[in-house]
């Protein structure tokens, strides 16, 4: 199976936000993208044994779609990280401003990852903590806390809430011992990372990536959308995808996964 995080060819872009804080010395083992996992690891935290992360064999075949139950309330994209995708993300971040958002206003709630090889746990934040899914947390579970504290507070101090969680760090640690291959160690690198694209109440399809300068809206879905219609896989996942195989070639690596209603 699939690993992620990644540090690819420099100190640790997963640190490489745009952001002028130093890089935090804190790091996590890459967990394994794998759905039983995540599945054990969000539910662990506070989501319900109804909802689970399956995987996603197609974007285009239409009968290969149809095994993914619905709705998909998120889509977690793990990719290698290119050339083509530093150069986008920085063009792109470029001219936007920090992201300063908090409260309950907010249309998602997004958190910037400052642990070193944690974007498959904020990967996993930001698909529970958003969407359809945000609604099914139970009460007085360990998400249902986390969004109480990061709600009232800006991007920065929502990343020291993070990094200070005992519940998140325990969880992720055994959720990393967990799957199919012998877990990497905290320092080793590794070459992918997770994007994650959930619909908010408000109908629009948001890219949320901790790498960035903060949450994308990628555009207006229709109330009968989910994030695995075809509009949302056109304005998120194959936009995504086209730009990198026009850079990278036909032989990008990816993988998806879809957290929607549980099978069993």
């Amino acid at each position: 199976m699939i690993m992620a995080d990644s540090e690819g060819s420099k100190a640790d872009p997963h640190l490489d936000n745009g952001s002028t804080n130093p890089p935090k010395k804190q790091a996590f083992i890459p967990l394994e993208n794998n759905p039983e996992v995540m599945t054990a690891l969000v539910q662990k935290l506070g989501l319900p044994q109804s909802l689970a992360f399956h995987d996603v064999y197609s974007i285009d075949e239409p009968s290969l779609l149809e095994f993914v139950p619905r709705p998909v309330h998120a889509l977690l994209l793990v990719f290698p990280v290119t050339s083509t995708y530093e150069e986008s993300r920085r063009t792109e971040d470029e001219p936007l401003p920090e992201y300063s958002g908090s409260g309950s206003g907010e249309e998602v709630i997004w958190f910037r990852q400052t642990i070193r090889n944690a974007c498959g746990m904020i990967g996993l934040l930001h698909s529970a903590c958003n969407g359809g899914a945000r609604g099914m947390i139970a009460p007085s579970t360990d998400l249902a806390t986390l969004i109480e504290n990061a709600l009232p507070l800006d991007p920065a101090a929502r990343a020291r809430l993070i990094e200070s969680s005992p519940s998140i760090a325990r969880a992720h640690a055994s959720a990393a011992a967990q799957g199919d291959t012998a877990a990497p160690a905290a320092d080793e690198k590794v070459d992918l990372h997770f994007v994650a694209f959930v619909k908010s109440a408000e109908n629009n399809l948001w890219e949320l990536d901790g790498r960035r300068k903060g949450p994308l809206n990628r555009g207006k879905l229709g109330d009968e959308d989910d994030v695995l219609s075809e509009k949302a896989l056109d304005m998120g996942v194959r936009r995504f995808l086209k730009r990198e195989t026009e850079g990278e070639g036909d032989e990008l690596r990816f993988s998806l996964v879809a957290l929607a209603p549980s099978m069993d």
